[in-house]
């Protein structure tokens, strides 16, 4: 009688505290001072690599950020940060690190147990807005990868305002 009652409180509790690391992620939306959705101007130290087409269709920017405040993640040597931009807002974060578990342990410890992709190969954690992704870049080396959905979202919008636009000119 008394163990199912137990089961349920448990359960209950596991559900809450996973909920609350969800929320820790909300809350951060990325990586130190580097906010998903922030315009690109507020970066210090970012350089332009290159123009694209993200999907083949939106006109994206990738930016490479060096500053002294991104050279460390504690102990843990950050090789290189990089920034997508749509419409000059920040919708991709990507880190590339030395390889070190205590990273993981970190990530863990912050946001929670993550879930995992195999076909990927794939470390992640998924809020209401964003996605972080973590996983081997190399053999030495490791990568984060946080995205905005919000910002995505705005691209199928505007993709759906460019039809829309063309429907209206018949």
């Amino acid at each position: 009688m008394y163990r199912p009652l137990t089961l349920l409180f448990m359960l209950i509790a596991f559900v809450s505290s996973a909920q609350k690391k969800i929320a820790e992620l909300e809350k951060r939306n990325g990586f130190k001072d580097l906010k998903l959705g922030m315009p690109i101007d507020s970066v210090r130290g970012w350089k332009l690599k290159k123009e694209f087409k993200e999907k083949d269709e939106f006109d994206a920017r990738l930016y490479s950020v060096e500053d002294p405040l991104y050279a460390s993640i504690g102990e843990v040597k950050v090789n290189s940060v990089e920034l997508k931009t749509y419409k000059d807002q920040v919708y991709q974060i990507h880190i590339v690190t030395d390889k070190d578990p205590r990273l993981m342990k970190a990530l863990e410890s912050i946001y929670g147990i993550a879930e995992y992709d195999m076909k990927r190969e794939t470390y992640f954690w998924k809020g209401q807005t964003l996605v972080l992704k973590f996983r081997s870049y190399s053999r030495n080396q490791l990568e984060m990868i946080y995205t905005s959905f919000n910002v995505l979202n705005q691209m199928k919008d505007d993709k759906g305002k460019k039809v829309q636009d063309i429907a209206d000119d018949f």
